[in-house]
């Protein structure tokens, strides 16, 4: 992927996170890593990257803050949280079971959860591109790992 589809720095808006259990923590951390190791990100009104990307909500509004290379503001894209709520709080009612379930289910259970769990996380990440549809082009993978940050961000009040 050329640089001028790339994000290369991402920051989460730290009053923003809400925190959460230890394996959602290790997801958001993982998702961070390998958001910046591959990605594929381009604004679509044509100005190129690389990109510094800044994440949080305010005002009830999930706010990317995107920037170029030298730290220039390019644009701010604003999304409404309300299509989100209903997707992440499936995923993370899932996730709690799914976890819970790794200590004392056998391997089809779950399998069966975590099946569930992928599911409603692709759910999260077509929405995601489908909510920055002629703002924000992105893959497939760099939507799943948007989507596990907005989580990480998501629903703290």
């Amino acid at each position: 992927m050329t640089k001028a589809r790339r994000i290369v720095d991402i920051v989460l808006d730290e009053e923003s996170v809400a925190r959460r259990s230890p394996e959602v923590e290790h997801e958001r951390a993982v998702a961070l890593f390998d958001l910046l190791e591959e990605n594929d990100f381009r604004l679509v009104s044509g100005e190129q990257g690389p990109y510094r990307l800044r994440i949080g909500i305010f005002e009830q509004r999930l706010v990317f803050d995107v920037r170029n290379g030298e730290d220039v503001k390019l644009r701010d894209i604003i999304l409404s949280l309300t299509p989100f709520r209903k997707v992440v709080k499936d995923y993370f009612l899932i996730c709690e079971s799914y976890y819970a379930a790794i200590k004392k289910l056998g391997p089809s259970q779950i399998e069966a959860l975590d099946m569930g769990r992928r599911g409603l996380h692709n759910e999260g990440s077509e929405l995601l591109r489908e909510r920055l549809a002629g703002k924000i082009e992105v893959d497939h993978d760099t939507a799943r790992r948007l989507f596990t940050l907005i989580c990480a961000l998501h629903i703290k009040s």
